[in-house]
């Protein structure tokens, strides 16, 4: 009889999707970014909510597995962005757990200064100090070959974004955290898919993050993951999303850790329960069953989305391939298969982008910034006393950045200056892609 019902109700949202909400796919505006999504998420959330089970259940640990399996990787964990996502993945290195390769306040985390905000806030959040290093143009991602000289003593630990789907120099990068003993997180937030020699981006690092925002290359809505190959990671990152808890039973379960009562944490009494002892500042980062749901039937579509991004992409960059004269297109990272999330323009001329961007948007066509440009030059930056270094540098409290101070970063300000970059989303035809074109062609026309 449940089920019964359970069907006649799916058999309604179908007539109803059919009736109501199928996606118009003519677009007046061509956005920089987007998602794609049928009856099957529509199916999926209504089937979630008639389990009526609203915190992560059946459907979190379909997704999670699945997720897992898709990256062909140990551990995989949700969580409800892919900003707490990186927040977790670094707060996890701070963790008592670890010994002496634990994070501490005063520490130095090495990063760059192009990229989003979330990948610079957590290195903040947790006290530790932030080394910027500049990037290269091209594939604009950290420049691999300066890193070296801005690794000091205090140094513990790389943070970086695979820019817009386009790896970094792994080998080099792995190269210089074992030398140095330093942990590794690569933000794939942008790069759901993307390879590196055959391995998938989040997998290569120690820890990796993505985010499913519906700009991102699945969605749930609001959604991310870290995944990890180490168990001892793991847990610690479970713990600090589930309140810090020391307990590894999942919501709704008792005494499956086989520890409830049987042991003395802290200077608590021994044999307080488990499920109540907390070993880390920690946070409740999880997601709802209607996201994961949302997330189930959209990694299924995942290899065709990608497989639609690399055809738009490598379509765009024939299109553009005659203005070499005066744009810069992307250079795909030596072993690298990117997943593109959008495709990067430098204007080589300075001064033109702004004029450029705007043009576009007037016209219909949708931009973005390479995020934050430089960092070190936005609000959250210059308004609050922060500590820093760039490059070898000794440390400056980030009130007293001068000009000469982001001179230090060259290729970050003119990513800050000339870059920027636009769609190339499955639900993007040519027929889009073919009015970008042409309308940066017009553009240059009229110089």
């Amino acid at each position: 009889m449940v089920d019964e019902l359970r069907n006649k109700v799916i058999e309604a949202v179908r007539d109803y999707y059919s009736q109501c909400c199928r996606e118009d796919k003519e677009f007046t505006y061509i956005p920089a970014s987007g998602k794609l999504i049928g009856i099957e998420e529509l199916e999926a959330m209504v089937q979630a909510s008639l389990d009526m089970w609203l915190t992560a259940g059946r459907f979190n640990n379909q997704f999670e597995n699945e997720f897992a399996q898709y990256l062909n990787i140990k551990y995989a964990l949700s969580t409800n962005s892919g900003s707490s996502a990186n927040l977790l993945a670094l707060s996890t290195l701070t963790s008592h757990k670890l010994g002496e390769r634990r994070l501490k306040k005063g520490d130095e985390v090495i990063t760059v200064a192009a990229g989003f905000p979330t990948t610079i806030n957590p290195i903040i959040q947790n006290g530790l100090i932030p080394v910027f290093v500049d990037c290269k143009i091209g594939t604009y991602n950290i420049n691999a070959d300066k890193i070296e000289e801005a690794v000091s003593e205090k140094t513990k630990a790389i943070f970086l974004a695979h820019t817009l789907g386009n790896s970094f120099d792994l080998d080099k990068i792995k190269s210089i955290c074992k030398k140095h003993n330093l942990w590794l997180i690569e933000d794939s937030c942008d790069a759901l898919g993307g390879e590196y020699k055959g391995q998938k981006l989040g997998t290569i690092g120690d820890i990796g993050t993505y985010s499913f925002y519906p700009a991102h290359h699945i969605t749930m809505g609001e959604g991310g993951a870290v995944v990890t190959n180490d168990k001892k990671l793991y847990d610690i990152i479970k713990s600090f999303r589930d309140w810090g808890r020391d307990c590894s039973c999942p919501p709704g379960c008792d005494g499956i850790c086989g520890k409830r009562f049987s042991q003395q944490s802290g200077n608590l009494p021994f044999g307080y329960d488990h499920k109540y002892t907390y070993s880390h500042i920690g946070y409740n980062l999880k997601i709802t069953d209607w996201q994961a749901a949302l997330g189930c039937a959209q990694i299924k579509k995942l290899p065709e989305f990608i497989k639609k991004r690399t055809q738009n992409a490598e379509y765009l960059m024939n299109k553009l391939s005659d203005l070499k004269e005066f744009l810069i297109l992307p250079e795909i990272q030596e072993g690298a298969k990117p997943s593109w999330f959008g495709f990067l323009i430098s204007t080589k001329q300075d001064g033109l982008k702004q004029q450029l961007v705007e043009f576009l948007e007037k016209n219909g066509v949708g931009t973005r910034q390479l995020f934050a440009g430089n960092i070190l030059r936005q609000p959250m930056i210059v308004n609050n006393e922060i500590s820093l270094r760039i490059g070898n540098s000794k440390i400056i409290n980030s009130a007293n950045l001068t000009e000469e101070h982001y001179k230090m970063l060259p290729n970050t300000e003119f990513i800050m200056n000339n870059t920027f970059w636009v769609g190339v989303f499955p639900a993007l035809s040519y027929k889009e892609l073919d009015k970008t074109s042409e309308l940066i062609h017009q553009f240059f026309k009229k110089l």
